[in-house]
């Protein structure tokens, strides 16, 4: 199958059904063309450091909100790797709502991060915010995110996309599912076909939470794009008691992984303290969350691999 996008005005139909070879001339009807399943029905598998994120298994992505200082950093990653997380996250750049908030450590940040990842060997991702930052973000980190509040920076997408890198691209916070969709068409349009879609929550009446969790947004997405999705529960509810029955939930529905908040002493984070977990509570989440999605088909991911974790096999075993 051969998708040709542009003005399908000028698209020689008649011509090229009369090519050899050619068996019929298909319109695509979604406005989102390269990341739409009426291209490619069967799903991307991104690979992150040779973590896979689609297909069957199930990948987290775990760490601070934003990277404080080496012994916080450090400390965090070990944690998050021994309780069977397969990607470090850490912001260096943090756009906050308000420009008196803790705004990040910069070049600082990302070079503690290529220290992590040396330090406990897991893949590194972090947020740009900024098109002159990308070349020096990308040089330190295994994936770029594209935070909500960047969703629709046109030119920020397209100079994330031309890096090379994998993209995670995180949902707007009033950004329709469609919105979202062509946002990746962005970045798949400057020949980047890895990119991870990151559902966040979304801004409505309801006060309860910081915002409200989209699930649907999982089965929509799974339906209309070939890209796998994945789900951040931490910036969902803002608050850490509601992160784990959440993360069990975004699991059921289908998701193709988690990012989660960890910090060693969330009291004390320069930033989203509330919503991040101590290393211990994510111990219990990772345990919580395997059998969950041993029920509905899935596994958890080791690099290259897609193979059970010992939750799996516990679990296994009492069943």
């Amino acid at each position: 199958m051969v998708g040709a996008v542009g003005d399908k005005k000028d698209f020689p139909s008649e011509t090229v059904i009369n090519l050899p070879g050619v068996e019929k001339v298909m319109p695509l009807n979604k406005p989102y063309k390269l990341a739409s399943r009426e291209l490619k029905d069967t799903p991307t598998i991104v690979r992150i450091g040779g973590v896979p994120i689609g297909g069957q298994g199930l990948a987290v992505i775990a760490g601070p909100c934003a990277v404080e200082s080496e012994e916080q950093l450090l400390a965090t990653a070990r944690a998050v790797k021994a309780a069977g997380a397969h990607l470090l996250r850490g912001g260096a750049y943090k756009p906050r709502t308000s420009p008196y908030s803790f705004q990040g450590l910069g070049e600082e940040g990302l070079k503690l991060l290529s220290l992590a990842r040396k330090e406990v060997g897991l893949p590194v991702i972090t947020e740009v915010v900024d098109t002159r930052d990308v070349e020096l973000v990308a040089q330190h980190v295994d994936a770029l995110q594209i935070g909500s509040r960047n969703m629709q920076n046109f030119a920020l997408l397209k100079e994330a996309g031309a890096s090379g890198k994998p993209i995670v691209l995180k949902r707007g916070l009033s950004a329709t599912i469609e919105e979202w969709l062509l946002a990746a068409e962005y970045i798949l349009t400057t020949g980047n076909s890895q990119v991870v879609l990151c559902e966040r929550g979304i801004r409505t009446f309801e006060p309860s939470a910081r915002f409200t969790l989209d699930l649907t947004a999982v089965a929509v997405v799974k339906e209309n794009t070939h890209l796998p999705i994945i789900v951040d529960p931490s910036h969902t509810t803002g608050n850490w008691r509601w992160v784990l029955p959440m993360a069990k939930a975004v699991v059921a529905a289908g998701a193709d992984g988690l990012m989660i908040e960890v910090h060693p002493d969330p009291a004390r984070a320069l930033s989203d303290g509330a919503q991040s977990l101590h290393p211990e509570t994510f111990d219990r989440l990772m345990g919580e969350v395997a059998p969950v999605a041993l029920a509905v088909g899935r596994s958890l991911v080791l690099r290259d691999k897609i193979m059970p974790s010992p939750c799996f096999q516990a679990e296994s075993l009492a069943l």
